[in-house]
């Protein structure tokens, strides 16, 4: 599942060097088979996932896990996951379409982005062939939910000043103690990729499974929107952790944190373009039905106008978002012989090339949705604030999801990963 070929190049060269049209990619050149697979993941939030969202905002996690599981049986979950494990190893291509079809429901595309990008790529980047082989099957078949533990309630912007605290034992293995808060499927993660340090000073990675004694989860958190997805602390009480889940090396779990949410921000940016693709059609559709002084207000030149601007904003999110894609598919294929090493170091390179690229594209995407489900609100007026149509969802689950995604947190962790990037770029050849 390839695309016509495009240069791999530096990171942020579009500022200086000039692209021949040839080498972007854009949605015109994706093959059938990522139409296919993109027309899937849009069946499936249609057909599944939007007809059951009141039940997932009552918190109703054994339906959310039923959805995880039919989306590993679709192969949805399985994109980035190579053949050996279960997956279906397919370009970062195929990733995208997926992420912007899952895009239309705010609440399951959280839910979707904890199990892909932020428990498995971990494990797909950082883990070992025994690690792998352990969890990557169940999580890409959606028999496991993942999530992934950083933040706590003393260190959002400052990531790196976690308290949660890894004991070394007599026997190599560790013992956890600490809170995590904010965690994307807490309430039913079966494996949470946890943030610690060592004795207190050497910041680590951890595989921690919900049955190790001393695991559990907090209340649900009461949010602005995404109420259909799971939001808790993880509490950890003298966690038994074995020494073989320790992910990555002992005091480099920065590196972890860093790749890892460079591809989340990117992936975010794809749930995005679906959900403002979604709005803008359901915008269209109210404007043209809805009929003001004997006409459609579709026809009134400040509704034109609304319509324009979004699609125009939306149009400018996609095409930075499949000419980054095109960027990181064209460096893994430039670093590897085919799709099945797309994993570990080569992935590493390509996602901190492109830290800059993930990381504009990921605030320039969630104000661009927020703008548009705005414009949405104001086109369907007194309705838009109303339950009964669904662009009140869209707003009030839009926007917490855009907002939590751009907390303080982030944007550190954000400088640190480009600070990062500028430090490997500037080190003398070995």
């Amino acid at each position: 599942m390839t695309t016509s070929a495009t240069s791999a190049r530096k990171g942020g060269a579009w500022l200086i060097e000039d692209t021949p049209p040839g080498d972007v990619l854009t949605p015109a050149r994706l093959t059938d088979e990522h139409r296919m697979i993109g027309q899937t993941a849009v069946d499936f939030v249609t057909n599944e996932v939007l007809t059951v969202l009141d039940r997932l905002e009552q918190k109703d996690w054994a339906l959310a896990r039923d959805l995880v599981r039919q989306c590993g049986e679709l192969g949805l979950i399985a994109t980035d996951v190579p053949e050996r494990f279960g997956g279906l190893d397919l370009d970062k291509t195929a990733a995208v379409v997926v992420a912007e079809g899952l895009g239309r429901s705010a609440s399951f595309a959280t839910t979707f982005g904890g199990q892909t990008g932020l428990a498995i790529m971990p494990l797909l980047l950082y883990g070992t062939e025994a690690q792998k082989a352990k969890y990557l099957p169940g999580l890409a078949s959606g028999e496991l939910v993942g999530a992934y533990a950083l933040s706590e309630s003393g260190s959002g912007s400052d990531a790196l000043s976690v308290r949660t605290r890894a004991t070394r034992q007599p026997d190599g293995s560790y013992r956890l103690d600490g809170e995590k808060m904010w965690i994307t499927n807490g309430g039913f993660a079966d494996v949470i990729i946890v943030f610690a340090k060592i004795d207190g000073e050497h910041f680590s990675a951890f595989i921690v499974e919900r049955g190790f004694a001393g695991v559990s989860s907090g209340k649900e958190e009461h949010k602005m929107g995404l109420h259909g997805s799971s939001t808790t602390p993880i509490i950890l009480q003298n966690a038994e952790v074995p020494a073989d889940n320790l992910l990555g090396e002992a005091g480099k779990g920065h590196k972890v944190a860093f790749n890892v949410l460079n591809y989340g921000r990117f992936k975010l940016a794809a749930m995005c373009s679906g959900g403002a693709k979604a709005v803008i059609g359901e915008a269209c559709r109210y404007a043209s039905e809805r009929r003001q002084f004997g006409r459609p207000i579709a026809s009134f030149g400040a509704i034109r106008h609304k319509i324009g601007e979004m699609v125009a904003q939306e149009y400018a999110i996609e095409s930075m978002l499949f000419r980054t894609v095109g960027l990181i598919d064209a460096a893994l294929h430039g670093a590897t012989d085919g799709a099945a090493s797309h994993e570990g170091e080569p992935l590493r390179a390509a996602l901190e090339e492109y830290a800059v690229e993930s990381s504009i594209l990921k605030v320039a995407a969630s104000e661009s949705i927020d703008f548009i489900l705005d414009e949405n609100i104001q086109i369907h007026g007194g309705n838009g604030f109303v339950r009964d149509y669904p662009a009140e969802r869209h707003y009030r689950e839009g926007l917490a999801w855009c907002e939590r995604e751009r907390c303080a947190r982030d944007a550190a962790v954000c400088v640190s990963g480009l600070d990062d990037v500028a430090v490997r770029r500037a080190a003398p050849p070995p």
